[in-house]
């Protein structure tokens, strides 16, 4: 496995075509966005990685300052942008209910998630796919995104079954604020 890193080590999806890079998910205002098991531009803890590599894919806890008043929804979205595909691979969507200002660990869990979370179809699947990079690759950087949305529907007639590429350009503006926080793994 090691060897498929080396050679894909150059190929990245980077992140131009993340959510954060849409139009129609730009916004004027700031939301802060916090976890308690890493800090933003640091390492992602091993139990909050795939189970395929030795983690429990357990999704961290994260915070957020309040979003604005008219906020209907709130969007999550992790993105991995250093997969060697053409774009960035989505690890979770979700949308949290507004009165929610943090997510406990595990409230992603795709079976159990926590009350006022309803889990959409990422590429992986549903729920928090936690990182799990090409042995060799290099680190790659993980992307949690959180949209203050002002209308609560998404744009789909059936959001439950769209895939994330298909979802996240249909979302219909405006958006109020967003937050980012970015943690890292590497293999």
């Amino acid at each position: 496995m090691t060897l498929l890193g080396r050679i894909l080590k150059n190929r990245r999806a980077g992140d131009t075509h993340t959510a954060w890079n849409l139009p129609n998910l730009h916004a004027p205002g700031h939301l802060t966005l916090t976890s308690r098991h890493f800090r933003d531009g640091e390492p992602i803890p091993r139990a909050h990685c795939a189970k395929t590599i030795g983690g429990e894919d357990l999704s961290p806890h994260l915070s957020w300052t309040e979003p604005p008043a008219g906020t209907a929804a709130l969007l999550l979205v992790v993105e991995d942008i250093d997969v060697p595909i053409a774009k960035p691979a989505v690890h979770c969507l979700a949308l949290i209910d507004p009165s929610h200002a943090h997510l406990d660990p595990g409230a992603l869990h795709a079976r159990q998630p926590a009350t006022g979370v309803r889990l959409l179809r990422s590429t992986i699947g549903r729920g928090y796919h936690g990182p799990a990079p090409i042995e060799g690759h290099g680190p790659h950087r993980y992307i949690f995104q959180l949209f203050a949305l002002a209308d609560p529907g998404l744009g789909h007639p059936a959001p439950e079954r769209a895939r994330p590429r298909t979802l996240l350009p249909a979302v219909p503006a405006p958006v109020l604020a967003r937050g980012r926080l970015t943690g890292t793994f590497e293999r």
